[in-house]
């Protein structure tokens, strides 16, 4: 791990032993990409970027035609100087004033790195585990400075950057865009990877080819989104999961952003990830700071398997509240599917009392205990227990709980309000709303203006009450809509353009405290599912609710392409009740319990009403997911199919290497049956792997070159799980 000036072809090669980074400076003053991907021992510009005159390319140096900031690899190029691509950066005076000219300025190396005020970031536990470059832009004129931070880490392939501005001048200036990295290619034949979907559909996979065209990406929703996620794949039209050349990025963000991939008129590509430029407007002061949050890059030769297992390394490691980070989490029941809204001690201790027979660790309350909270009408804000639902007080309830050998959960949603609760008729004016309109509802509420510090305050007390009274192990933190109306009061006019971000500054500020308050409180992230699950959040809770649908079948695409980024430990998987509450499919229990191992087994579903032969099923996958459950939750995951296919396959091997799961669902059965051939991944191939249910023993070169023939699974929504364990040479 090094960062290396290069004083005579003034470049800075930023590399470990996986992946090189170089940066160079032009004509004194331009900071231009060299490089990007697998590692170089040396860096002499063997790929030369020549450059010639080209027509209405404008030239800053009028004596050099063939240099336009047009048609260079600009590393974080400006929307006023020539360069008609995508600008990383607007700025405006109050005179309405566009024009900047950044130029460079000098360097810092240096061990570790900086932490990014109020906002999350890979953590360096060590300055030995990383190396930081910060380069210096400045605008001489307005005296703006502009730091653009490389961050390489040991042994990981991965690396971050981030852009702070600082106003060192006299007068304001807006920030309308300001990205959090820039990349060109010059070689632009790529295809692009992004992850689309809906509410009960998040994260679906689209690969398409890149034309000569522009590919925008985003949120305007206040959130990271079900509909978007801020990620961007690059894979060459021959890459698979395991084989090939493969890019990702993504942003250490929860908020509104933004991303595109723009192929130039000569072939070159532009990649850029950062907050969302439309609706804002950021007024920096003089000597203020203004820091964009953190994105994540890195480079796999091997395929999307690998890329992807970088970013669940990384995020395990450096990322997740090192309290949980490598911590096996509990098996859950969760009221919610079982109950809804029908909550009260009696009918919640049978539950939990049945919950202990079947070896349940965790006990889940979802919505519907605090007061006057018997529908989604009403309430929300108001967090304090109901006590015609716990008549005989929470804090008695849930030590009959604990008395269970059973740790006690809860479910929140911090962020709204309902029009019909004592918080609103108290405080109208703590939601985001314009003073001139009514506002509208969403899902019969309004969001609390997070960038008011009474209402942060208000929240981190009422919740922090909750927790201690109920001597609460986990929390489960929902946030059911968007965010509109964007106006507040708690902002003057000429902020008004800052209040998406302010919202979820207010938000990491609020997570900050209660996770330091709180440091043995899991807290799990939820939006409707999936809808805010992003690497920002992850910096904050460990695990993610992965959907609000929990059909096994529409389970395996949003878990498929959930697995592009984030490892399974992040995942919260239930097994719900059948026929399934979103999609009304029947699928078989085994199916169910198999597609929810990938990931933190859950169950949501009234175990009282089960038939004893159900009762005895879920016994026994709890006892089977225990013994395996340090593979399922931190074992390196591989895709061995298409989310698009029949039948679907995942594997998983441990840490150890010595147990090797396979998960196959069939979703349809078929009249003409082709007997699948499954290629494992990742064994050692000198070992044999037996399989602990026949016995049967294959040397890992004939599991992964030979493959496995799965037997026939008649009916649809099928499944079977393979374990093997690696037998010891003798």
């Amino acid at each position: 791990m090094t960062i290396e000036y290069n004083q005579q072809e003034n470049t800075f090669h930023i590399s470990n032993q996986h992946i090189s980074y170089v940066v160079g400076i032009e004509k004194e003053t331009y900071l231009v990409g060299k490089y990007f991907g697998k590692k170089l021992n040396y860096f002499n510009g063997s790929r030369y970027h020549y450059l010639y005159d080209r027509g209405f390319c404008s030239n800053p140096d009028n004596d050099d035609k063939s240099f336009s900031l047009d048609t260079i690899l600009n590393e974080f190029p400006d929307s006023q100087s020539g360069d008609f691509r995508t600008p990383a950066y607007q700025l405006e005076g109050l005179d309405g004033d566009p024009v900047t000219r950044f130029s460079y300025q000098g360097y810092e190396i240096h061990k570790g790195k900086e932490k990014l005020a109020g906002l999350p970031y890979v953590r360096v536990f060590d300055d030995s585990q990383a190396e930081s470059l910060i380069i210096h832009l400045k605008d001489s004129v307005r005296q703006l400075e502009l730091d653009l931070t490389y961050t390489i880490y040991d042994d990981q392939p991965i690396i971050t950057r981030s852009a702070k501005l600082l106003n060192l001048g006299q007068e304001p200036v807006y920030i309308k865009k300001l990205m959090s990295y820039n990349l060109d290619f010059l070689d632009g034949d790529w295809e692009v990877v992004t992850l689309y979907g809906s509410h009960i559909n998040e994260k679906n996979l689209n690969r398409r080819p890149i034309q000569s065209d522009l590919i925008k990406i985003g949120s305007t929703r206040g959130t990271s989104s079900p509909q978007s996620s801020p990620f961007i794949g690059l894979v060459k039209d021959d890459t698979t999961e395991n084989s090939g050349e493969a890019y990702g990025f993504t942003l250490m963000y929860s908020g509104s952003f933004e991303g595109s991939i723009e192929k130039s008129q000569y072939g070159t590509l532009r990649t850029q990830l950062g907050i969302q430029s439309k609706n804002f407007k950021w007024l920096l002061e003089p000597e203020e700071v203004f820091q964009a949050p953190e994105v994540i890059l890195t480079y796999s030769d091997k395929g999307l398997n690998k890329l992807s297992q970088g970013f669940h390394r990384l995020f395990v490691n450096q990322v997740m509240n090192p309290q949980f980070a490598k911590k096996e989490r509990p098996i859950l029941i969760n009221s919610w599917e079982g109950h809804y809204f029908d909550i009260d001690e009696d009918n919640l201790y049978e539950l939990a009392v049945e919950s202990h027979k079947l070896g349940f660790e965790l006990f889940v309350i979802d919505d519907g205990w605090f007061k006057k909270r018997n529908s989604d009408r009403s309430s929300l804000g108001d967090w304090v227990f109901d006590d015609k639902k716990f008549p005989s007080g929470f804090e008695k309830f849930a030590a009959r709980i604990r008395a269970l050998n059973l740790k006690l959960g809860i479910w929140f949603e911090p962020e709204m309000v309902s029009p019909d609760s004592e918080l609103y008729r108290h405080h109208p004016n703590w939601v985001i709303k314009s003073w001139r309109y009514e506002p509208i509802l969403s899902r019969n509420q309004l969001v609390l203006d997070l960038t008011n510090p009474n209402v942060r305050e208000y929240l981190v007390d009422s919740i922090s009450n909750v927790i201690e009274e109920g001597e609460v192990s986990y929390v489960k933190w929902d946030m059911n809509r968007h965010l509109t109306d964007l106006y507040s009061v708690n902002l003057g006019a000429a902020q008004q353009g800052e209040l998406s971000h302010r919202y979820v500054l207010g938000l990491y500020d609020i997570l900050e405290r209660l996770t330091q308050r709180f440091p043995n409180v899991i807290f799990e992230n939820c939006s409707s599912g999936g809808g805010r699950f992003d690497a920002g959040m992850l910096y904050y809770m460990p695990q993610t609710w992965t959907s609000d649908n929990t059909d096994a079948i529409a389970r395996l695409q949003i878990q498929n392409g959930t697995s592009l980024l984030f490892p399974q430990v992040a995942m919260g998987n239930h097994v719900s009740d059948i026929p399934n509450h979103q999609l009304g499919r029947l699928t078989p229990l085994e199916t169910r319990f198999n597609v929810a191992c990938a990931g933190n087994l859950g169950y949501e579903l009234d175990l009282v009403r089960l038939s004893d032969e159900e009762k005895a099923a879920i016994k026994s996958q709890i006892t089977f997911y225990k013994k395996y459950r340090k593979t399922f939750q931190f074992g390196k995951f591989y895709r061995l199919s298409s989310a698009n296919d029949n039948i679907i396959s995942w594997q998983i091997v441990s840490q150890d290497g010595n147990q090797v799961i396979l998960i196959v669902v069939q979703k349809m059965t078929s009249n003409i049956y082709k007997v699948p051939i499954i290629h494992l991944q990742g064994l050692d191939e000198e070992v044999f792997y037996q399989n602990i249910e026949t016995k049967e023993a294959f040397c890992g070169d004939e599991l992964m070159y030979s493959g496995l023939t799965i037997p026939r699974m008649k009916g649809d929504c099928t499944s079977k799980m393979y374990v093997f364990e690696k037998l010891k040479e003798e």
